[in-house]
């Protein structure tokens, strides 16, 4: 989908900037770097490298013009007559609340400012910023140069023409709009990753099983239809001929089963020690530069074969 929006500036180079970066160059936009930290530029580029293979398969591209990238370590200089900035500062309330309002203040008034956030609610982040109305949530998954989700979260102030014009944007970079109603903690993917990543901890915490046989459970489980179809549709199979309301009925006096805990035990030092050791061991010695190609890979041939079957579903 064509959007007017070219210029973007994207604040903070880390793992999920420089995801954002990477896709939308691959999408010809133009775009400011932006990190305090001088030294981020070589890491940014170095990953560009490495990751270009990728997207340009992906989204059939025989070059991306990384020319179109520059990299400030100026706030006010990236800003610079932009119409778009992804913010990717740390999840922290104070600090996004000081970096926003900056950017308020820096950037023209018809600048969209989205943030990255994982969790944190917009009215709070955006509580300081010029004109709040052009404030939303965008908030991506990593690798954000290869999955197409992006959880857009209104504040209370924001309005529905920067609405409209983010999504326009975000669906121009190839990505899947997921329009959360209104603001809530975690938004949606997050709080039901949550979820399961604090029972995965009680599994660890109380020695039922390695960290190892529980990626398994996911990996040759339900790991396999969610790449596919989410929870619901899942459920609504599991019901047979009758569907949900089969599915329900069957199985849903087992909600009322304390198998579940929810509440996360505490990060204890046994469990911290437990966790980095199983990770470790998953590892067999591969650094995390190799098993991100391993995983981009695999991503790219599952996204490249999902289109055949998602266009049926949905």
């Amino acid at each position: 989908m064509p959007s007017e929006i070219n210029k973007v500036a994207v604040i903070g180079t880390g793992v999920i900037g420089t995801g954002w970066i990477i896709r939308m160059l691959a999408h010809n936009k133009k775009v400011t770097a932006f990190d305090l930290n001088i030294k981020q530029k070589a890491i940014l580029f170095k990953e560009i490298k490495r990751s270009l293979p990728f997207v340009k398969k992906l989204f059939k591209k025989k070059m991306i013009n990384t020319k179109n990238l520059s990299f400030k370590t100026s706030l006010m200089e990236s800003l610079k007559d932009v119409d778009f900035i992804q913010e990717c500062a740390t999840e922290n309330y104070k600090l996004k609340k000081k970096l926003i309002s900056d950017i308020g203040k820096l950037s023209k008034p018809s600048a969209i400012i989205s943030s990255s956030s994982s969790g944190l609610l917009p009215s709070i982040i955006f509580s300081q910023c010029k004109n709040p109305n052009r404030g939303i949530i965008g908030h991506p998954f990593n690798p954000v140069y290869m999955l197409p989700a992006v959880e857009i979260v209104p504040g209370k102030k924001t309005s529905k023409k920067f609405l409209k014009k983010a999504n326009n944007f975000y669906k121009s970079i190839s990505m899947n709009p997921i329009k959360v109603k209104k603001e809530l903690p975690g938004y949606l993917s997050d709080r039901l990753q949550e979820a399961l990543w604090r029972e995965a901890l009680h599994i660890i915490n109380e020695g039922y099983a390695t960290t190892e046989d529980l990626d398994r459970a996911i990996e040759d489980g339900p790991g396999l239809r969610w790449s596919l179809m989410g929870t619901f549709l899942t459920f609504h199979l599991a019901g047979g001929k009758y569907g949900m309301k089969h599915m329900l009925e069957q199985f849903g006096p087992a909600l009322k089963l304390p198998w579940t805990k929810l509440k996360a035990p505490k990060l204890s030092d046994r469990l911290i020690k437990t966790l980095v050791k199983g990770t470790k061991k998953q590892s067999k010695g591969r650094s995390v530069t190799k098993i991100s190609n391993i995983r981009d890979n695999y991503l790219l041939d599952l996204l490249l074969m999902r289109k055949k079957y998602e266009k049926k579903l949905r």
